[in-house]
């Protein structure tokens, strides 16, 4: 595990190297550049917001500040997606790279990432403000979105790598992994609380979905601190330190059991 991790710093040149050019790559032609990584959650959120606030009139979709309660589990599950979606790929897509020059493939799934951390990265700088200047609660608290959306980035790009890893082999990975964001979006709490009055009643529900989902923890421990200005639960950070540390080892275990076959099946 410490040689998978540890040789983004070993080569990190030729990290940078890669995520530049993924960054171009994402970018180029682009007149607005960075301004679009906040386009895809505020439009996600004016949407969100008119269905269950205007529509629907749910409850917690009528209470204050329901918006930015969106754009806190929004930010995270953006990246979350995004990244693995299109780190999927991410060897098939330099295989003639990977053909040609013996280096650590793992960098190529951890610079896809590092490319949408910069998305994640705006989107948490931005509510750190908006939030601070409309929510006087989270004053105190709001400093602790930073250690836990690095927990964000560790569980993203271990399952990453994995899945990356597993599509080289498996063609059909990206499919399936394409195929269960929809449906794991809707069993995250993104766009309701898991303790609203209505949907609390269902108790085996609620703990399934926020036990048997390793993003529910995770999102609920960032919200606490930067939406409601209290610290997260005590289960919920533990659980998301545990989430954080599983991910990296099951990246690092699934890539080292295939890295001698990439070149091959590329």
């Amino acid at each position: 595990m410490t040689t998978v991790y540890g040789d983004l710093v070993r080569y990190r040149e030729l990290f940078g190297n890669l995520f530049r050019r993924d960054v171009q790559a994402k970018y180029r032609g682009s007149l607005l550049g960075l301004a679009w990584t906040l386009a895809n959650p505020v439009l996600l959120m004016a949407v969100y917001l008119l269905v269950f606030s205007v529509l629907w009139k749910t409850k917690f979709g009528t209470e204050g500040h329901y918006a930015l309660f969106l754009l806190v589990g929004l930010s995270a599950w953006i990246f979350f997606a995004t990244s693995v979606q299109a780190a999927s790929r991410s060897m098939l897509d330099n295989a003639n790279l990977i053909r040609k020059t013996r280096f650590p493939r793992q960098l190529l799934p951890f610079s896809v990432v590092a490319t949408h951390l910069i998305s994640f990265g705006v989107m948490l700088v931005v509510l750190l403000a908006v939030n601070f200047a409309l929510l006087p609660r989270v004053r105190a608290t709001e400093w602790l979105a930073l250690p836990l959306g690095l927990a964000v980035v560790a569980v993203t790009c271990g399952l990453a790598l994995a899945i990356a890893s597993l599509n080289v082999l498996f063609r059909d990975i990206e499919f399936l992994v394409s195929a269960l964001l929809l449906p794991l979006f809707f069993l995250t709490p993104v766009l309701y609380p898991l303790n609203d009055p209505q949907i609390a009643r269902r108790d085996w529900v609620v703990e399934l979905i926020h036990w048997g989902n390793p993003l529910s923890p995770l999102i609920g421990a960032l919200r606490d601190p930067l939406f409601y200005g209290r610290l997260p639960g005590l289960g919920d950070t533990i659980y998301t330190v545990v989430a954080a540390l599983a991910a990296l080892a099951l990246g690092a275990y699934v890539f080292s059991r295939v890295d001698d076959q990439i070149a091959v099946e590329v």
